[in-house]
């Protein structure tokens, strides 16, 4: 019958007695149950389905599965492996097992039981290869530059969405070229291209960007996002003559060049274009909001501080995603907000600090997050040591400057609300803070750490569980403190690198991400020093030093995260997923909206790690 049903896709099977023998009682707290008391629900669940992943350990085959937020509370599952049942007891916690009898040629499947009613969850998986999976990606080939500079590509930042409205994440890569460029560095660059990826590999479509687009870590940034609630989603990115959709498509002049002997692009029309997820076809194409106008006026004049771009997804009304893309953070500063609804983008509100005031000038970051940290529902964007309101005016300025990187989480979860932990550029004109932990919602300095030159890193998780709650860290030219607990109080003065921090093994705690000789590592942290996790052989880190992910996500299976990185020639994206099991009970962290929308913008200038609205870890 089990075998018969199977085969027709579907399982309908009402349980008697016998097959719920060994249920948990009435009343006792279910995997659901948990899920439901945690976190800030999208206000559409973007994408259906458990992803379930089966991964090969020395054990056996780890199974695991997607429990979501709005499961209902007497949700409880059972696994078929070849068909036949092997979960004695329905699964009432994490949704992960090891299945000592299984093999690489295992068969398995989940079926979930509500008020009785069995129904199958997910389609037959079998284990993956050494617990990754490629997604096979067709490299551009190279080119020479006018000035007879030869380049080639590897893939670079990635992000997610489902594009075609399948019920399931494709992927969504940027290809750089070998001479992009910092904008303080001159030069020709090759042109961007953003490739769409089904995970089986078929590519959907490839947006290049043009001649009129220079290539680096501050120019393109691109948001893959369901904008207008249709159940599949756009890609929106700034564009210029030349660009040409996934369906072949010229944007402005074909034959334009904007170029100067330098290699930047300080003249020329600017658009931001929506293209269709599915097609790549161009949907809209407006005017970028701000133009560069007068380039000395973003604070220099050839060419570095007025193509510092960033980009992210908010609820600004609580209910709709908008589109956020600015201009400048040095010193002018500008973000634009955006609507995408029946084809047509529409402007919901401008910020500009040379009409909001000139204090406003300075105060943002090489990255942005979205949070909401008033608790109206309604997202904010942190940007740097300023947070703009989901109106567009300011919420507040704290006038700590310019910085390299930050964090909005629910940090201490002794506090009310969200908290924000910030490394600062110039200490020497903010009063000696090298770093900053505050308080979300009103910016009020928590605790500082000294210094007096530029601190280019800084992270904040939870990685002791001897400390409650996160743990604060910065690294730089002259930083003090340490890794801090949220109280402020050094835990020891050795802390770990500051760059990526990711939720792998069975615990609570986030384990630190990083790289050696580009080749990705994640390791625990013991109190003192460093415990090797993994080490991703065959694959390489994006971004220099900063040894990022091409995407980190929770993507498949549990709540714990995915790493995606490129393979050392690029052919392929390489998911990795973890599998340690685990005993503790949480929701699809993409269920959280702010660590979804932190996963739209983790491509942005300088990557960051995804963090939900709600504390997890001791």
């Amino acid at each position: 019958m089990i075998a018969a049903l199977a085969a027709a896709g579907a399982l309908a099977v009402p349980l008697g007695a016998a097959a719920l023998a060994g249920a948990e009682p009435t009343g006792t707290v279910t995997a659901a149950g948990a899920a439901a008391a945690v976190g800030q629900e999208l206000p559409v669940q973007e994408v259906e389905g458990r992803a379930p992943v089966a991964l090969p350990t020395d054990g056996g085959v780890y199974v695991g599965w997607r429990l979501r937020a709005d499961d209902p509370a007497d949700i409880v599952f059972h696994v078929y492996r070849d068909g036949e049942r092997i979960t004695k007891r329905p699964v009432t916690g994490a949704t992960n097992l090891v299945d000592p009898d299984g093999g690489k040629d295992s068969t398995y499947r989940v079926a979930e039981v509500t008020r009785g009613v069995q129904t199958w969850a997910t389609p037959e998986v079998t284990p993956l290869a050494a617990s990754q999976r490629d997604v096979p990606i067709q490299r551009p080939a190279g080119g020479t530059t006018p000035d007879g500079v030869a380049y080639t590509y590897s893939a670079n930042d990635a992000s997610v969405a489902d594009l075609d409205g399948g019920g399931d994440y494709e992927l969504i890569v940027k290809w750089d070229p070998s001479n992009a460029k910092d904008n303080s560095q001159s030069g020709y660059t090759g042109n961007v291209y953003l490739d769409a990826y089904k995970l089986n590999g078929t590519r959907l479509w490839r947006i290049d960007l043009g001649r009129n687009i220079r290539a680096g870590a501050h120019y393109t940034q691109f948001l893959a996002y369901d904008f207008d609630s249709s159940g599949d989603a756009e890609v929106m990115v700034k564009t210029a003559d030349g660009t040409v959709s996934g369906t072949g498509r010229v944007i402005g002049s074909a034959s334009a060049d904007h170029r100067n002997s330098a290699g930047y692009v300080l003249a020329g029309p600017e658009y931001l274009t929506v293209f269709d997820g599915n097609t790549g076809a161009e949907a809209d194409t407006v005017s970028y909001t701000p133009p560069r106008g007068n380039v000395g006026s973003w604070g220099d004049t050839y060419g570095n501080r007025v193509d510092r771009f960033l980009a992210g997804v908010a609820y600004l009304d609580g209910s709709r995603p908008s589109a956020v893309f600015t201009r400048g953070y040095y010193t002018r500063t500008v973000l634009a907000a955006y609507d995408y609804s029946g084809g047509e983008l529409t402007r919901r509100w401008v910020f500009d600090s040379d009409s909001a005031g000139s204090q406003y000038r300075g105060q943002g970051n090489h990255q942005l997050s979205v949070a909401d940290v008033d608790g109206d529902r309604r997202d904010e964007i942190v940007f740097g040591s300023m947070t703009i309101d989901d109106n567009g005016s300011a919420l507040y300025n704290t006038g700590l400057g310019h910085g390299d990187a930050l964090h909005v989480g629910d940090l201490d979860p002794a506090r009310s609300g969200l908290e924000v932990f910030a490394v600062h550029e110039s200490p020497a004109s903010n009063g000696n803070r090298a770093a900053t932990f505050r308080d979300a919602r009103t910016g009020a300095v928590l605790w500082s750490a000294s210094g007096t030159s530029d601190t280019g890193r800084g992270t904040a998780a939870d990685i002791d569980a001897s400390s409650p709650g996160a743990e604060a860290w910065n690294s730089g030219a002259s930083p003090t403190g340490g890794l801090r607990s949220v109280s402020g109080r050094v835990l020891s003065s050795s802390p770990p690198v500051a760059n990526f921090v990711t939720w792998w093994d069975g615990d609570t705690q986030r384990e630190i991400t990083d790289h050696t000789s580009n080749t990705p590592t994640v390791s625990e942290w013991n109190g003192s020093g460093l415990n090797r996790l993994e080490t991703f052989s065959g694959t390489s880190t994006n971004n220099g030093t900063k040894a990022t992910p091409a995407l980190q996500a929770d993507i498949m299976g549990d709540w714990r995260e995915e790493l995606i990185y490129r393979t050392s020639d690029s052919s392929a994206l390489r998911i990795f997923s973890t599998s340690h099991p685990t005993d503790k009970v949480l929701p699809s962290l993409m269920d959280d909206r702010q660590y979804r929308l932190a996963v739209a913008w983790q491509n942005v200038a300088y990557n960051q790690p995804p963090h939900p609205s709600y504390f997890i870890g001791n």
